[in-house]
Parts: structure tokens; sequence; C-alpha cells
């Protein structure tokens, strides 16, 4: 059987993005990372119902010279360390590098389902920014989208809108369509 994995966005959904005149940004020193409400129990809680957790992340602020990787890299140690993921990718590419790795494009979730053989119509992604969810529908997944009102484009048909990850965990964990059927 295939497993199944929790696609999730870093920075907003992980842990509190830096909004600055309503627009996200990522935590630039470790010092700013915090993790957000609710996030350790959900994960628990979707690792226990045998979900893979694997993050994946836009960090064009890398190929733009204003973080080093080396910062996004203590970052995600941190977040490693402190948090069951089983994994973090990260998309270090500006959009004018037209990656394939870079969300929308779905690069990180094929690359994540390729390492952990997931099924990605049983799998969910996880996200606060219209990328995410046209990523997660570019594989199949279903998609959660955490409104935060962030002065910017919206997503197209997200199949859920709620406040948090927790939230997402809830309903991911009370529906049938992606209940373990082992």
């Amino acid at each position: 059987m295939s497993a199944r994995a929790a696609f999730l966005d870093r920075d907003g959904v992980i842990n509190r993005a830096i909004v600055r005149n309503g627009k996200p940004y990522p935590p630039t020193r470790i010092e700013e990372v915090e993790i957000l409400p609710g996030v350790p129990d959900a994960l628990a809680r979707l690792k226990q119902a045998n979900f893979r957790l694997l993050v994946v992340t836009n960090q064009p602020d890398i190929a733009r010279g204003t973080v080093q990787s080396s910062t996004v890299d203590a970052i995600d140690d941190f977040l490693m360390r402190k948090l069951p993921l089983d994994r973090i990718y990260v998309c270090p590419h500006d959009s004018s590098a037209a990656c394939a790795c870079r969300k929308p494009r779905p690069g990180l979730l094929l690359k994540g389902a390729d390492d952990f053989a997931i099924d990605l119509l049983a799998s969910f992604m996880v996200g606060d920014r219209w990328r995410d969810i046209e990523a997660g529908h570019a594989v199949g997944c279903e998609t959660f989208f955490i409104d935060y009102r962030y002065d910017e484009r919206r997503p197209n048909a997200p199949d859920h809108v709620v406040a948090s990850l927790a939230e997402a965990a809830r309903i991911v964990l009370s529906s049938s369509s992606l209940k373990d059927s082992s």
C-alpha cells in the first residue's frame, strides 16, 4: 500500500509568517521563528494516523540574496528537531528561474511522493497562499487554504478554507475519504 502525506507549506502553516503591509514574509533569523499554536498536536495526530509529514516551501530570498541558505537550513533544522516532520523540501529559486520546484509548480510534491512512495490522491496540501493550493491541485491532492486575508491574489477553488493547520487536521482525520483503510 502506498503511503499518504500531509504536504505542508512552512511559513504561515507551521510557523508564523511575518506580515508587513498585508503581505507574508518568512523569518530571516532563527530568533523570529514561532511555531504556530496547535501545530505540534495536529502533527502528532496526523503522524499517529500514518501520514507522512512533508514540508514544501518556496524560499526565493535565497536567490534574491536577502537571506543566506544557511539561515534557511538553520530554521528548517530547528523545525525538524521540534516537530515530528519527515522532511522539508526547499525551492531556493525566484520565479524568474522558471524551475519545476517553485510552487505553484508541483516539483516539490512530486519529489516527496517519489521519495516516500506517496499516493497523491490519498494525500492533502495545506497552505496559506495561492501557490500552495495550485501545487496541490496539480497533483490531485485535497487542498486546505489557511485564510489570513493577505493583500495578494487569492487561490482558485481550494477544497477547504480553514483557520489553521489544527482545523485542517481535524477535517482530514474525520474524513472517510482520507482515513487509513488498513
